[in-house]
C-alpha cells in the first residue's frame, strides 16, 4: 500500500470538544512539513497528545479525494483543508478499509480504529450540509503503534 501524505496539521488546543451549546474556540491549526509520532501517545505538540491511555484518536487521517469532492459539492474552490481539523491528509488508500487493520506509512505502524465521524460542527466550520456530505467519509481515527517522523510525500 502506497499512501502519500499531502498535508500535515497539528493544533495546540480544541476548538469544538466540550463546546456543545457554545461557540467554537479559535486555537488555530498549524500546517507543518513533518510531525513526530509518539507510540501510544499521539503527535508531538498536538491537542490529543497524552489525551488518555489507549486513546483511539491519537492521530487522524483524511482522504484528499474526499476533500476535493467537498470543495466541489459545497461550491468552495478556496476551501482550506485545515478546517476539517484532521492531522494527516492522504491519497492512495480508502481509509475506511483500514478500520480494524494494522498499516504502515513511511515505516511507522498504525492501527485503524474507527471512522472519524463528522458532527454538526462541520456545518459551521465548512458550510451548511458538510456534515451530511462527510457521513461515511469523515476520516480515520488511529492509534500509533511505533514512533517516528511523518513527512510530506
Amino acid at each position: 500500500m502506497d499512501i502519500a501524505i499531502k498535508a500535515i496539521y497539528i493544533s495546540a488546543g480544541h476548538d469544538f470538544v466540550g463546546r456543545h451549546g457554545k461557540n467554537r474556540l479559535e486555537h488555530g491549526i498549524e500546517k507543518v512539513a513533518s510531525v513526530e509520532c509518539l507510540a501510544g501517545r499521539g503527535l508531538a505538540n498536538d491537542r490529543y497528545l497524552d489525551h488518555k491511555e489507549n486513546f483511539k484518536g491519537q492521530i487522524t487521517f483524511f482522504d484528499w479525494t474526499v476533500y476535493i469532492r467537498i470543495k466541489e459539492q459545497c461550491g468552495l474552490p478556496d476551501l482550506d483543508p485545515a478546517l476539517f481539523r484532521r492531522n494527516i491528509l492522504t491519497s492512495g488508500s480508502d481509509l475506511n478499509h483500514l478500520i480494524g487493520q494494522r498499516f504502515s506509512i513511511q515505516g511507522i505502524e498504525f492501527e485503524g480504529v474507527e471512522e472519524c465521524r463528522p458532527c454538526y460542527w462541520m456545518d459551521q466550520a465548512i458550510a451548511p450540509g458538510a456534515e451530511d456530505y462527510l457521513k461515511g467519509h469523515g476520516g480515520l481515527r488511529a492509534r500509533i503503534l511505533t514512533g517516528g517522523i511523518l513527512r510530506l510525500s
